[in-house]
């Protein structure tokens, strides 16, 4: 283990500052999280770009927000910005459930603490910096920011709102994987550029006159309906959103342009997908991979979960509706070379506590590594949102080798016992038949690897649901797919003596879900011997799909209703069905199935497990007018194109949402 020295880490202090030999600063970073210095948090990441593009940054970690402001003074005036990333997660998500109760402990705070942040700390350190520096620039970034770049719903405040420019007071956002715009902004300011030349960058975000927009309005930009259109008619909220999503994973995207009031917001489109080259260069910086000293004895609950783990791609092509990742990184996969990964193994390797077991190889979706399209040219034509639903694209090469060569060479190096894969799996592309022999052999070879070599005795895979037309809505694979994996699972287990689980995961209350849709997974998940434990009731996060559907009542795509539990009462009716073996919930779910006309379901869910569940007429007429059952979103001459495509780890803690209800 390599000795550090505090010079080591991005200064926090004036002293650190001194410690370089450094009189000023270029650029100094506020962030709602503890500073660990890691791949894995976004402040020092881009704290380290900056760096290692030769400016002179510093880092100002939880900032006190109270009294006389002397953390946001103590560093004084950088010559070229202030920049606010306030967290790996959304500040909400973070600190409340989807019950909005306060969560056990802020995963990104020494011990756990909930005092070392404000709620919206993207508005409130902006408001603050903007007194008492309103000369400087103030750039946001972050998932916070990023996911609140147009009009969105905010589930917390029970309101839609503005872009959070408008709010928070800042010059402009760099939304997604910043790495690539921070660098040429230090260099626009660095070099003098007017204000006007800011406009024009890549993946930021403006709030202008219509005189000030670049070039004016052109024909190929996308006017969005005004923010006072959706206060007005949550129809053309809806409206929007398929064109955001859309903007988000094109290879050659529009811009979008908003009016709010007699200003616009103009987003400019993203930057290409970073090349492996790239984004080894963003992972090979030299982070210490430790937190700040000044933590010393102190626990930070989501560093002790990735410590030892390592990120070995970014974007999900998945499109899940209720999930940010594409939102925020893109469809696109961009992976790291093989070197890059086995570089940080053996720095993870390094480390004191390493026993030999590293707890992640993955990703946002762990088998996603190295997949493109085929035809490149076909995917530059493609604005699907999910290059696997409703079903997997042809143009999608979906050959795992190049992960299963990584998982070989990382389980060679000396001293590693064993290395698992903690990230999600996608089922769907491990029991895809593409009709290329040799894909498909990789596949069965990389899914008996996984399951005999890579679980640590739990492979958690995420069905979300039983129903056919709920899974629709959330972009998920049929529940007979899990079915069918949970049986390959199990023979794989039993040939190879093996005494390992498999826990899914489910979700409550997203939209379309009714009452009889939640009695229907207790029934089904019953009749394959689960016990389930872990309730995630659904949660509304900025820009997701899923959020337009339960804040709107409409499918963004099909513009159809659909219905959503709102009231904690419907919630709660829709919760307690995953505790059916419960004694004190059975009272409860044989009211509400007789309430609901279904007492012909009490005894397969309270008594034994009975004939497979199908719905009552009464429900299917309910999810003709709530899912894509009579309109698909897509032509079929659309799904035979791919689009190709950070919960960070970086990846793992960006979702939208959140396991358990602490």
């Amino acid at each position: 283990m390599t000795e550090h020295r505090l010079s080591d880490w991005l200064p926090t202090t004036k002293k650190e500052v001194e410690l370089r030999g450094w009189d000023d600063l270029d650029v100094i970073l506020f962030s709602g999280d503890a500073y660990v210095d890691h791949p894995s948090f976004g402040a020092a990441v881009i704290g380290r770009v900056i760096e290692h593009a030769g400016w002179r940054v510093a880092i100002v970690p939880q900032p006190d927000w109270h009294g006389d402001f002397r953390d946001f003074r103590k560093l004084g005036r950088p010559r070229l910005f202030f920049g606010i990333s306030p967290g790996c997660m959304d500040s909400m998500v973070n600190k409340y459930t989807a019950n909005r109760r306060l969560r056990s402990e802020d995963a990104y705070s020494p011990d756990g603490r909930h005092d070392c942040r404000p709620e919206y700390p993207t508005i409130v350190y902006s408001q603050i910096l903007k007194r008492l520096y309103p000369d400087v620039p103030v750039v946001l970034g972050g998932i916070e920011a990023s996911m609140r770049r147009l009009t969105h719903y905010d589930y917390w405040q029970d309101s839609l709102r503005r872009c959070i420019l408008y709010d928070s007071g800042a010059d402009m956002i760099i939304y997604g994987m910043g790495e690539k715009a921070i660098v040429q902004l230090c260099q626009m300011i660095a070099d003098g550029a007017p204000r006007s030349a800011w406009h024009t960058l890549p993946q930021s975000v403006h709030v202008l006159r219509r005189d000030e927009i670049p070039g004016g309005i052109q024909p190929d930009d996308i006017v969005l309906h005004s923010h006072e259109e959706c206060l007005s008619d949550k129809r053309c909220e809806a409206e929007n959103y398929r064109h955001i999503e859309e903007e988000s994973n094109k290879v050659h995207a529009s811009r979008l342009l908003q009016a709010t009031g007699d200003r616009y917001t103009l987003v400019n489109p993203p930057y290409p997908p970073m090349t492996t080259a790239e984004i080894d260069a963003s992972f090979d910086l030299p982070y210490t991979r430790l937190p700040h000293p000044k933590y010393k004895n102190k626990r930070i609950p989501a560093y002790d979960m990735i410590k030892h783990s390592v990120n070995i791609h970014r974007g999900c092509f998945g499109g899940c509706a209720f999930c940010t990742i594409s939102a925020h990184q893109g469809k696109f996969i961009a992976s790291r070379s093989k070197e890059s990964i086995l570089k940080e193994v053996r720095e993870v390797m390094a480390l004191p506590d390493f026993k030999g077991y590293l707890s992640d190889l993955g990703g946002p979706s762990a088998n996603m590594y190295g997949m493109h399209g085929k035809n490149l040219a076909l995917c530059a034509k493609c604005k699907r949102p999910s290059c696997i639903h409703p079903m997997i694209c042809r143009n999608l090469n979906t050959d795992p080798s190049a992960l299963l060569d990584i998982y070989h060479a990382v389980d060679q190096l000396p001293g590693m016992k064993k290395s698992f894969i903690g990230s999600g799996v996608r089922y769907d592309l491990l029991l895809h038949q593409s009709g290329d022999e040799k894909t498909d052999a990789a596949a069965r070879e990389y899914t008996r690897e996984l399951i005999c070599r890579h679980v640590s005795g739990r492979l958690k895979v995420a069905p979300e649901h039983t129903s056919s037309e709920v899974l629709m809505l959330m972009r998920k694979p049929s529940f007979e797919q899990f079915e069918q994996f949970k049986r390959l699972f199990d023979d794989i287990n039993r040939r190879e003596n093996l005494r390992q689980q498999i826990i899914p995961y489910f979700i409550s209350s997203h939209p379309g879900c009714r009452e009889e849709d939640m009695a229907g997974l207790a029934i089904a998940t019953k009749r394959l011997d689960f016990q389930l434990e872990q309730v995630q009731d659904f949660t509304p996060t900025p820009m997701t799909i899923s959020t337009e559907m339960w804040y709107t009542g409409y499918d963004p795509y099909t513009l159809q209703p659909v219905f959503s539990a709102k009231t904690p009462k419907e919630k709660l009716a829709q919760r307690m069905f995953f505790f059916w073996y419960k004694p004190e919930e059975r009272q409860g779910i044989e009211r509400e199935l007789r309430r609901m006309g279904r007492p012909d379901l009490i005894p397969q869910l309270l008594g034994g497990t009975g004939k497979p569940f199908t719905p009552s007429a009464h429900s299917k007429k309910n999810h003709k007018n709530s899912s894509y059952s009579d309109k698909r979103p897509y032509s079929n001459e659309d799904r035979n194109h791919r689009e190709p495509g950070y919960r960070q780890k970086p990846s793992r803690h960006v979702r939208g949402r959140h396991r358990g209800d602490d």
